[in-house]
């Protein structure tokens, strides 16, 4: 299941703060920026959403600048469809191995770090092949029937001023 992380924010400064972001096992780092208003991966050209899906790699994501909001599918979970909106410096949000996952950026664009843990045998090739909704019956279907996803961290308040 997907989780929501706190982080330690550990000391502040005059117009300066200071978090302890650590995600423990991370053994690689990717930096995503979208320039303005983006979709990764982009739908299709027939307008079917396409997503990524990690066999073994576990995502961490923390928004740095900017938002985003993410759509998961994993069916293996009881409620099999989310949204989750990632603001800047709010939580991490942590993508098992094996979830279809896709992320909107807002109109300005966001700046995303994710702490990847990749199991032995993870490769770049393997781990960032774009999946096709149209493609996958049992994907396709969950769309098209506007199953509402479970939603997380809308509307919340900004917790990286807290002391």
């Amino acid at each position: 299941m997907l989780e929501l992380l706190s982080f330690e924010k550990f000391r502040d400064t005059p117009k300066v703060r200071f978090f302890d972001i650590t995600i423990e096992q991370s053994n690689a780092r990717d930096l995503v920026f979208h320039d303005g208003p983006a979709t990764s991966p982009n739908n299709d050209d027939q307008g079917n959403w396409q997503f990524y899906l990690h066999p073994r790699q576990e995502d961490n994501l923390l928004a740095l600048s900017g938002g985003r909001t993410f759509y998961l599918v994993n069916f293996a979970w009881e409620h099999p469809f989310h949204m989750v909106r990632l603001d800047a410096n709010r939580n991490i949000l942590r993508i098992p191995p094996g979830t279809f996952h896709r992320s909107v950026s807002d109109p300005d664009g966001s700046l995303v770090l994710n702490q990847a843990v990749r199991q032995e045998g993870a490769t770049l090739e393997g781990e960032f092949r774009v999946y096709n909704s149209g493609d996958i019956p049992r994907l396709r279907h969950l769309l098209a029937s506007n199953f509402p996803p479970q939603r997380h961290c809308f509307d919340l308040p900004d917790l990286s001023q807290a002391a």
